[in-house]
């Protein structure tokens, strides 16, 4: 049975129990499997398990925001549905680490960007992890399936706003591949609200797609319910506790027992719930090998109005995807809402400032990507959860190419000025400052305005017991019957966007778990 077109057209209303609807003294329910977050990937696996039988429960400790209660307002959704109400942040405090804390997860604010992950990544993966089951011909049919449900199309030439087509045009001209991104959004409004949440379903998270034919199938989804507890007896799970809190602030448990647990919190809250169980790490690796993608804001200001803000949130990326080990970089096309500009740039003070802020519709906006290494670290310190990140050396390196790639295309696209991501004010006038600029540049903590979207690699997957916490088939190398099956799995960081993997990955994972019965 393949996946109706669209949640609006054929399924009914997603089936979300909150902590207000439940019972006062809370909830003890039976489930095949119960399933850890309905991101991304818990979303992909309750639909694919249950229509294949299996009785499913997911858990969800954020709230359950429908799409009609969207706002468009950014900030709103910030305090409302992103971990920490945006304020996760790295030890240093110099990095924040975005995510959504909602029915659907990450993917009801992402900005709808579709890549597959580069080959060269998944052949690494199989030549210095052993993963080679998840070798590109595996995958494929996988990314085709998933793109299918998901309406993922290359955006057509009138979802490639004025931003957009600088960047190609920018790249062009320096011989730097560039191209519109695919997105998963259908009959998009291009509105450009991508990260305060699509208030009119066109694009296809998993908040009105996989968890409504999950829904329809038979899942129960429970909202505002964190997992605490992984009951075992032995090496096998027999269910988890949870704790459902409700609009009031009154806390009632929620019991679920299963045959088989699958965690798909993400790759901070994942280790931290393995972490605070003392389970599955004999590895000494749960929580380590944090990567994310750190990155940055750029701005070059042009003559002309450019309006980044206006349609398509990503319109069209640039950068060597295909070679993302050696020191890959990639630039996109994306602005969210001109109130970011001020965030993620140092205009400066007084008439700068304003000056600065009264030019907003002038700037061409790109966000840069790099292929970071997994130098991060997951814990708990006390009842306080951490994430230990500090960009490496060699990561600099990278950003110092992603850096003068997006200087030298906004140049080349026509901006008389670039400013750098910096805190303070730091500005280059002339092409012929680039490099001397850049290279000046030293890594120093609190230096630049960071962000990340993409938390990666704590819970590594790979053959050997001794180097990784997770099996080649998503089970954890020390238990009997649970699964990790995130973005926390990934081995190494991907220099993409990683929904895509993620939602691939959970299909082939969940198969494999069919198929095993």
């Amino acid at each position: 049975m393949s996946a109706p077109r669209t949640a609006r057209e054929t399924l009914p209303v997603l089936e979300v129990l909150e902590p207000d609807m439940m019972p006062k003294a809370g909830l003890k329910l039976d489930a095949d499997v119960v399933v850890i977050g309905s991101g991304a990937s818990g979303a992909v696996m309750a639909y694919e398990l249950t229509r294949a039988g299996a009785k499913v429960v997911v858990l969800e400790a954020g709230p359950h925001y429908p799409s009609r209660e969207f706002t468009e307002h950014l900030t709103t959704t910030v305090e409302t549905i992103y971990a920490d109400s945006g304020d996760q942040l790295n030890k240093t405090g110099d990095l924040s680490v975005l995510q959504g804390t909602c029915v659907g997860g990450s993917t009801v604010v992402n900005g709808a960007i579709c890549f597959r992950t580069p080959d060269k990544v998944l052949e690494s993966w199989g030549r210095e992890h052993g993963l080679d089951n998840l070798v590109p011909d595996a995958l494929s049919p996988y990314f085709d399936r998933v793109e299918r449900s998901l309406g993922v199309h290359v955006n057509e030439p009138h979802e490639v706003n004025l931003n957009g087509r600088l960047l190609m045009e920018g790249a062009k001209e320096l011989g730097i591949h560039a191209a519109p991104v695919a997105r998963n959004i259908r009959h998009c409004a291009l509105t450009g609200h991508c990260g305060a949440g699509c208030k009119t379903d066109r694009k296809q998270s998993m908040l009105v797609t996989y968890l409504p034919w999950a829904s329809h199938h038979g899942a129960r989804i429970l909202s505002g319910t964190r997992a605490e507890t992984i009951q075992m007896q032995g090496k096998r799970a027999t269910g988890v506790h949870a704790v459902a809190t409700d609009s009031q602030g009154r806390q009632r448990p929620v019991e679920v027992r299963a045959g088989t647990v699958v965690v798909a919190a993400g790759a901070v809250q994942t280790p931290l719930l393995f972490q605070k169980n003392r389970l599955a790490n004999s590895s000494g690796l749960v929580g380590h090998n944090f990567a994310c993608h750190p990155s940055v804001f750029m701005l070059g200001e042009h003559e002309q109005d450019v309006f980044a803000w206006v349609g398509a949130t990503c319109s069209s990326y640039a950068g060597d995807i295909d070679n993302p080990l050696d020191s890959g970089y990639l630039l996109e096309a994306l602005m969210i809402g001109p109130q970011t500009v001020v965030a993620a740039t140092e205009g400066g003070t007084g008439e700068d400032q304003v000056r600065f802020s009264e030019n907003v519709k002038k700037y061409q906006s790109l966000i840069t990507l790099i292929h970071d290494h997994n130098v991060g670290r997951v814990y708990w310190e006390g009842n306080r959860k951490r994430i230990d990140y500090d960009l490496d050396d060699r990561d600099f390196v990278s950003m110092q190419k992603a850096f003068k790639a997006a200087s030298r295309v906004f140049f080349a696209a026509g901006a008389k000025r670039v400013f750098m991501p910096t805190n303070r004010r730091m500005t280059i006038e002339r092409v012929d400052q680039i490099d001397s600029t850049i290279d000046a540049l030293t890594n120093e903590s609190q230096f630049y305005r960071l962000f990340s979207y993409h938390p990666q690699g704590t819970m590594r997957m790979g053959r050997d017991p001794g180097q990784s916490v997770v099996a080649p088939n998503g089970l954890c190398h020390d238990l009997d019957n649970v699964y990790v099956t995130d973005a926390s799995v990934f081995p190494t960081s991907l220099l993409v966007n990683p929904q895509m993997t993620v939602y691939a990955l959970s299909n082939y994972l969940a198969d494999g778990m069919i198929a095993r019965g």
